[in-house]
Parts: C-alpha cells; structure tokens; sequence
C-alpha cells in the first residue's frame, strides 16, 4: 500500500513510540478494506511496538480502524483510508496515542484535560480537503488527551449513505453526540473554546491586564506574520491579535508561486508561519478578533478594541486583517450555505460526485474550480456576469473543451433556491435580455473575488470605495502611527509574497515611526546644549 519512500519516512517517525499500539480493523470483503488492510500491514510491519487485530462483522463502520494504547483509554478511529491530505492526521494520530507529547500550547493540553462530560465527535471529511485535517488532527490528540472524548473520522466519499441521511453538504463537518456541531476549518484553540464556556471570559480577562505594545499587529496571515517577525527583531514590546492565525492560507489548496518553494500547501505554510512568529519574543493573542480603533489619546497610545470586550494598548498598529470570499448576496444564499452552497471546490467537490453544480464567476478562480468540478460532478454550469470570460486563455480553452460544462455569459444570479433542506436550483438574468432563467442542480460554487474584512475601520481610518485601507508607499494609514498591509490594503495584486513584503515594510515603518516619536525635538535639544 505504501511505496518505499513513504515506508521509510514513516518509519523513521515510528521510532519516536514510548509506548505500544494497537490497531484494530474492522474490515468486510470489499475492495475497500482490502486497502486498508494493505495500509495496516504495512504500519504493522514497520514497528515492534504496533499490533494489528482485524475483526469483521462487529458493530463499526466498515472499513474502519481503531488507534489504541494497552492500558490507555483512547477512543479515536478513521473510517475510510486516511491518505491524502489526511495522512499526516494518521501519523500523528499514531505518534500521539504511541505516547509522543504533542506540540500544542501547555495551557491548550490542560484545558482538553479538564473538559468533563461525554463528548462524542464524528468527522466527515475528503480527501482532497485541505481545511479537514486540522479538524481531525485536534480531535484526535483530544481523544488521547481525555477519556472522555472519542472521535472518528470518516471518509464522507466512502460513506455516502451517511452523507445523504445527515445532509452533509461540505466538509469538514462535525457532530457532537449526534448533533451538529460545527462546518469548516476548526483548530484545536476553537473547539476547546466552544467546548469550555468559560475560555472566552478568561481570556478577555488576560488580555485586558497586558502592558501597552510597540507594535500590535491585528492579523495573523502572510503579511501580520512577517511584521511580527521584523518587528520582534528590532527588540521592541510585539504582539498579535489575530481571528485565526493564517488567515486565507489556510484555505489556499496549492502553492506553487512562493519564490524560492516549489510547492506547498495552504495550511503547511500557515503553520510555518506561526513557528517563526513563535521563535520571537511575540505575545500571540488567537481567536481574537479586532471590533473597533481608537487614534491615539494623550497617553500616545493606540486603542484596539476586540470582540470579546477586552482592549490593547499599542504605541503602534499593523493592521493586516486580509480578506475573505465575496458573498453573491442574493435570497438564498446563506440560508443554503453549507448545505449546497460552498467557496471551496476542492473541499466540497467530493461530495457532489455524479450532480449538477454551477460556478459563479469567470475569471482564474472560477474556471480553474469548473475545470475540478467537471472531473467529479455530473454537470457544471459556469455563470459570468460580464459579456465574457476573463480567465487566462489557456484556462479558458481547456474549460471549454469538456463535455460536461456550459458556460453562461452576460449573466447576473439572482436566487438560490432551495426545499428548506438543500439548494435545488438558482436564478439567473439575462443582462442583455432581460429574461430569468432557472437551473436545475445541486450545488452553488461561489468564486467571485475577495471582500477587505475592514468593516469595523469604517470611520477611523481612510478607506478606498472598494473597502481597502488607504496606505502611501511605506505602509502608512491616515491616522499616525497606525500602518497596514496585505490583502485589506490599496496595494494591487492580492499574492502572498507581496503580503510578506508589505509587513515587512510596514514594521519597518512603524519602527522608523517611533524612532522618530522618541527622538528629542529640536529646541530642547538646542536648549539643552546652551
């Protein structure tokens, strides 16, 4: 099942076992768990310390297999093969219940370690989704952590009976004790919170007694990471806060234009990050998301007001807050999201195998999301409201080369319909005739740009009609000492390289800034002298 090289890397993480595994199979005569009998077998045979039991006909999902210690309660099983994306979930499922301390935060660990209750989670996952296996990663080492948690995570591919009967309609989804307990990308920190009602409270309350910054940057994608980092080096009082540390690249499948890194992926990047950040002298303030800010007062001190009540003080500010997927806004769309309507093609695709889906847009994002699609779904109606696609023109040849997708020009989505459990169809307008029209299908990928998250700046700092934070050319707001940059600015072309050379030069900036803020003026300096 594994080649050679794949064998030898996971052997060499084996080694780190301080304790023994067990590993039981619950498999059928099906094509399916052959293969992951084949995977076993392999595991098996690359460690003394690992035992495999293979059981048929008992009362898991089949094929599924259990991740257990001898005398350790962990409940913690994958139903489905876990490679892909998920076979680094699999690796450290292995490490981590073969007694390998994890990397998380201390305090993280205590928290999961406190939770009382029953807490049973079911993860519907894919394996083309790069946002699935933080999900299952953090609830896996919750399972090894506390007896009282138990996970498995299941192939939503595999298991499409599941999928239908519990209208799963992206993935990651989660369930907790049979009820819905979340979609999307999820990390260790979020679920613990969302879990420990209290969290949210202390950490407002922590947060609150913190000592005045230099620099506060507020965000913690590409461009907030490398302010941070030039920042911290200068020697100076940094600190994030940031929603998710990340931000959009944690939701980017494929890299292959980060000079100087062939390829990566979103999320290994997004880690990356974080562990240089981490390397410094930064106070790293997560699911923190920033409400409101102040210029400064007569203390020369900047004011970020967070959603969670608690406030920071900065001489200083980044802002780096990025951008999201722009919304369609019409009737219908968030009432169907999740459940039909979805921004991630190479997540949710899977789970539209043999559909009608549409794509709303027609420039790179959009085609190159048709042209997944069409590989997967049944049909693909790409909808554009200009006269004519804009994609680049080798994109656009091979889309229109496939047998299965029809390309909508001149066109403007007006609804998104619905039976109240999922999107049945939508509603389009013909821009230059004038007359609706309406599609049969069941799912609706937006890709029609990105949106600033600036609201909350409105009112404080200068914004573009488009919602972009103003900025000249060393990373300057309109309001003095605050800086920006990334994706949430005016500075065109929305890549990460240029987001990471932004933050760098806005930290410099800032530095320059309070350089000059602390230097004596001039007439005290002459006086001084006299």
């Amino acid at each position: 099942m594994l080649d050679a090289n794949l064998k030898t890397q996971l052997q060499a993480y084996l080694e780190r076992l301080t304790r023994p595994l067990h590993l039981v199979a619950s498999l059928d005569d099906g094509a399916s768990s052959a293969e992951m009998l084949g995977l076993l077998q392999d595991i098996e045979a690359l460690s003394e310390r690992i035992t495999l039991e293979v059981r048929r006909d008992d009362a898991q999902r089949t094929p599924s297999f259990a991740v257990t210690s001898p005398g350790h309660d962990i409940s913690l099983r994958f139903a489905g093969l876990p490679m892909g994306h998920e076979f680094t979930s699999l690796v450290l499922a292995l490490l981590q219940a073969g007694g390998h301390p994890s990397k998380a935060a201390a305090e993280v660990i205590e928290q999961v370690r406190a939770l009382d209750g029953e807490f049973v989670f079911e993860t519907y996952f894919s394996l083309s989704c790069q946002n699935c296996p933080d999900v299952v990663q953090a609830l896996n080492l919750m399972a090894v952590l506390n007896p009282k948690v138990k996970h498995v995570a299941i192939d939503g591919a595999l298991f499409q009976h599941e999928v239908q009967a519990r209208q799963v309609m992206s993935v990651p989804t989660i369930f907790l004790n049979g009820e819905a307990f979340g979609a999307g990308r999820m990390g260790l920190e979020e679920i613990v919170a969302k879990l420990d009602t209290g969290a949210e409270k202390r950490a407002a309350e922590k947060i609150a007694g913190k000592d005045a910054f230099d620099v506060l940057v507020v965000g913690g994608g590409p461009g907030g990471a490398a302010a941070a980092v030039y920042a911290a080096r200068k020697g100076i009082r940094t600190g994030v806060a940031a929603e998710r540390f990340g931000g959009q690249v944690l939701d980017t499948m494929s890299i292959e234009n980060f000079i100087s890194v062939q390829h990566t992926e979103g999320p290994k990047l997004a880690a990356a990050l974080e562990q240089h950040v981490r390397e410094y002298d930064v106070d790293v303030m997560n699911l923190q998301r920033a409400d409101a800010l102040s210029p400064a007062g007569e203390d020369g001190l900047i004011e970020v007001r967070l959603a969670s009540g608690a406030s920071l003080k900065s001489r200083t500010v980044i802002l780096s807050t990025g951008a999201r997927w722009r919304q369609m806004n019409v009737p219908g769309e968030d009432e169907y999201r999740n459940k039909g309507v979805a921004y991630c093609p190479h997540c949710d695709g899977p789970l539209f195998k043999g559909k009608r889906v549409a794509v709303i847009g027609g420039g790179n994002s959009g085609v190159e999301a048709a042209i997944d699609l069409a590989g997967i779904v049944g049909h693909v109606t790409l909808i554009e409201f200009d006269a004519r696609l804009r994609a680049d023109e080798v994109l656009q040849r091979k889309l229109r080369s496939l047998p299965n997708v029809r390309i909508v020009t001149s066109a403007q989505t007006t609804e998104v319909l619905g039976d109240g459990a999922r999107v049945t169809g939508l509603v389009y307008k013909d821009r230059e005739g004038g007359d609706s029209h309406r599609v049969e299908l069941e799912g609706v990928f937006v890709q029609i740009g990105l949106l600033p998250n600036t609201e909350w700046l409105q009112g404080t700092v200068e914004l573009s009609p488009r919602g972009e934070i103003v900025v000249d050319e060393r990373g300057q707001t309109s309001v003095p000492g605050v800086f920006a940059a990334g994706d949430c600015t005016t500075v065109p072309y929305k890549q990460i390289v240029i987001a990471m050379g932004e933050g760098s030069k806005a930290a410099l900036a800032a530095f320059d800034h309070l350089i000059r803020a602390s230097a004596p003026k001039a007439e005290a300096a002459v006086a001084e002298a006299a």
